[in-house]
């Protein structure tokens, strides 16, 4: 584990004021820094597609046990195939099909999912001030939730690939990223993250978890420092994600498990994309040289979630 050397908790805790978005987009705003992505902003990521190749950022959902799993989605199928198969049931023109059940809970360190911003609190409030208790066991997240991305996520992606900086397959848990090495990855693949952006950081922690055993959670992952906070605020970064949870942890801090989740969802806005698979993006831009691109996120349109499943899609 590198020892960590950014911000005292007590800062940390300070980030609450100093990088509150709060009020920024008025009173009842329930986007916070998806605002950020306007519809010019849209515009010139569509640009960016000059091939027409799409590249998936997520994760296969995989109903088993694992170390690194939690709580495994249910797969059951409602209906099969099997019968139509013996020719005896199978009548000419007869509808036939199947179906099947799913159910997950997509909170957690396996399946590719976005927060809304009702999933994180501080002291009682979730984004813009509203009370925790407007999530309810009754209905669910009666206010901010994800169905105010009904339209979808469209904006420019950018990947900062800082394993490849570090010449290692994988950064180990527990292994911090500070803004100067977020700048350093900037620098080495010629790209400068700006205002309305989808920022995935790649660790390749998810490549470890294809290719060595899987670790317990207990252990830990690497990611973002909370020393990160200020200058993605200050770049503007409307949606942050990664192949962990963004969060290094352990995080340093006796009192603050995860800093990026509990500074940036409640007071900054900030939406996060968990547990993405960042291994053929990567190899992508590589190929390409090329660390940009247009990203579209589309969560289920699902009433009173405070999340959802999701499939980021890379075009280049």
């Amino acid at each position: 584990m590198t020892q960590r050397r950014g911000p005292t908790e007590k800062e940390v805790f300070g980030y609450a004021q100093t990088l509150s978005n709060w009020g920024r987009w008025g009173p009842e705003d329930q986007l916070g820094t998806m605002n950020l992505i306007t519809p010019e902003k849209r515009r010139r990521a569509a640009a960016l597609v000059n091939e027409g190749v799409t590249v998936s950022c997520a994760r296969p959902i995989v109903p088993a046990l694992g170390a690194d799993v939690g709580t495994p989605p249910l797969h059951y199928m409602t209906g099969s195939g099997e019968a139509y198969a013996d020719r005896q049931w199978a009548k000419p023109g007869q509808l036939q099909g199947c179906g099947d059940f799913i159910g997950m809970v997509f909170h957690g360190f396996s399946i590719t999912h976005v927060d809304a911003l009702c999933h994180i609190f501080w002291n009682g409030q979730m984004y813009n001030g509203r009370s925790s208790a407007l999530v309810n066991t009754r209905q669910g997240a009666t206010v901010e939730s994800i169905e105010v991305l009904q339209d979808g996520v469209v904006s420019r992606g950018v990947l900062l690939d800082v394993a490849r900086l570090r010449g290692v397959d994988w950064m180990e848990p527990g292994q911090g990223i500070l803004p100067q090495e977020l700048e350093a990855t900037e620098a080495a693949q010629g790209v400068r993250v700006e205002e309305g952006d989808v920022l995935f950081i790649r660790t390749g922690h998810y490549r470890r978890r294809r290719e060595a055993e899987p670790l317990p959670i207990a252990d830990g992952w690497p990611g973002l420092d909370a020393a990160c906070l200020p200058w993605i605020r200050e770049r503007g970064v409307a949606v942050l994600g990664g192949d962990t949870v963004s969060d290094v942890v352990p995080s340093g801090y006796p009192n603050l498990v995860q800093p990026i989740h509990q500074i940036g969802i409640p007071h900054m806005g900030l939406w996060l994309v968990d547990n993405c698979n960042l291994e053929e993006l990567a190899a992508a831009c590589a190929q390409r040289r090329r660390w940009e691109y247009l990203l579209a996120v589309a969560p289920l349109r699902f009433r009173y979630a405070t999340g959802s499943p999701v499939n980021p899609i890379a075009v280049f």
